[in-house]
């Protein structure tokens, strides 16, 4: 019997490794056919999931009540399973290098409990190499096991978009690649038992690898293109929203707006493949120039910010502006990476009180990360100045009139970074309006 077919019978199980916003939907979405263990290290977040708590936002707390998945943070369970999906994130260090540590770990752990016969399959981030130079290794050192004769490794790169009710797991192509075709033709097999739209089998693991890690970088650096436009308009005084509108006319002209880019994806990926560039002696040119535009566009909408302020005969120093949505993107809890807290950062520099209002973010990772305690709607009040940051539902709720009652006089400064409201209107209403 293969290991498919093990699987599929339910006599061997799946084990998901990291359990945050790409591994619970795979771990729901698989529980639904076969026999599953969900295993992450943070005890907490394990207990609010066994509480009825989706605290990745992704699937909605029906969903992680209802499922059979066994959810723990005690790695004895993992084996009990042949085939393991490694799906913990890989973010970047202070000087912008890789930080591996959470894959090394998740390495180390999956290689303690493997058996013979499993196949072991990354989703993390990383750069061409790192499944079979890297993990590879830690798996034998672990294990004992010897790869490709006692167990083999695959890669498929994670797809899931944050928030997007549309583009989901299920609803995504999935690139698979395994070190042989045995191994590919399981995990590909495995995949294709959620995956609706079907999966895309590359040729090798490096191949999957690259795939991913282009795919963000290429996004970053039409932004970049987007958000340098931004840059030299509003020194034309020329509104780049109608601008594009106008571009965006024609057939083939690719649809990207100017914004904060930030998060655990487009933010970091693209160091990664300018790091392995570096290591084999090319130096990135338009990778890393799209990043550091991308980078400084906190401190940019800062600036702006000052610059209003002052046009508008405000005192900087002691000034008080709210921030509304501090998250990476609209309508999802994450706030790792976001550039919003670099415009916090910017403001606080100028002396400028700052306040933040976020429903959607998780307050517990907000303090961790950046020591910020979201305000409520009652604690914004008699503002210089206020900024849309992230474009959240619930503050599409919002009307002018309702923004208005939040100054402390008849200046109202409304910096809208991505765009929200209609600059007609909020003019009409008496609004000094920015945005990108």
């Amino acid at each position: 019997m293969s290991l498919y077919e093990a699987i599929v019978s339910k006599k061997e199980k799946i084990s998901v490794v990291g359990l945050g916003y790409v591994g619970m939907p795979l771990a729901i979405a698989f529980s639904k056919k076969v026999d599953v263990v969900g295993f992450d290290i943070s005890e907490s977040k394990v207990k609010q999931y066994l509480n009825g708590t989706d605290v990745t936002k992704e699937v909605g707390d029906q969903a992680i009540q209802e499922t059979t998945a066994l959810l723990t943070w005690e790695e004895k369970h993992l084996r009990d399973c042949k085939f393991h999906v490694v799906a913990v994130p890989t973010p970047i260090n202070k000087d912008k290098t890789p930080d591996l540590r959470p894959v090394i770990g998740a390495s180390r752990t999956v290689g303690r409990n493997l058996t013979e016969g499993s196949i072991v399959v990354f989703e993390s981030t990383v750069f061409p190499g790192v499944t079979e130079d890297i993990c590879v290794p830690i798996l034998e050192e672990e294990s004992g096991l010897k790869c490709g004769v006692d167990f083999k490794v695959g890669y498929s790169p994670e797809r899931i978009n944050p928030g997007d009710k549309v583009h989901r797991l299920e609803t995504i192509v999935k690139v698979v690649s395994g070190m042989d075709e045995e191994s590919l033709d399981t995990i590909a097999k495995i995949y294709e038992m959620v995956i609706e739209a079907g999966v895309h089998r590359a040729e090798s693991i490096k191949v999957a690898e690259a795939a991913k890690v282009i795919e963000n970088s290429q996004r970053d650096i039409n932004i970049a293109f987007m958000n340098e436009l931004s840059i030299i308009f509003n020194k034309m005084g020329i509104d780049t929203n109608a601008v594009l509108e106008a571009s965006g006319t024609k057939w083939n002209f690719l649809k990207f707006s100017p914004g904060l880019v930030g998060g655990h994806c487009i933010g970091v990926d693209p160091y990664y493949l300018t790091y392995k560039a570096e290591e084999l002696g090319y130096h990135s040119q338009i990778i890393l120039s799209g990043r550091k535009i991308n980078d400084d566009m906190g401190k940019y909408v800062a600036e702006q910010t000052v610059k209003i302020l002052i046009k508008a005969d405000k005192q900087i120093k002691g000034s008080k502006v709210a921030i509304f949505g501090v998250t990476f993107k609209e309508n999802c809890p994450d706030v790792r990476n976001t550039k919003v807290v670099d415009v916090i950062n910017e403001l606080q520099e100028y002396g400028i009180e700052t306040k933040v209002l976020d429903p959607v973010a998780d307050k517990e990772d907000l303090w961790r990360e950046y020591k910020i305690n979201p305000s409520s709607i009652e604690d914004i009040q008699d503002m210089d100045a206020i900024i849309f940051a992230v474009p959240h539902e619930e503050f599409k709720e919002l009307k002018i009139e309702d923004i208005k009652k939040l100054y402390q006089n008849h200046k109202h400064l409304l910096i809208d970074v991505k765009g929200m409201f209609d600059k007609k209107e909020a003019e009409s209403n008496g609004f000094i309006y920015w945005r990108l």
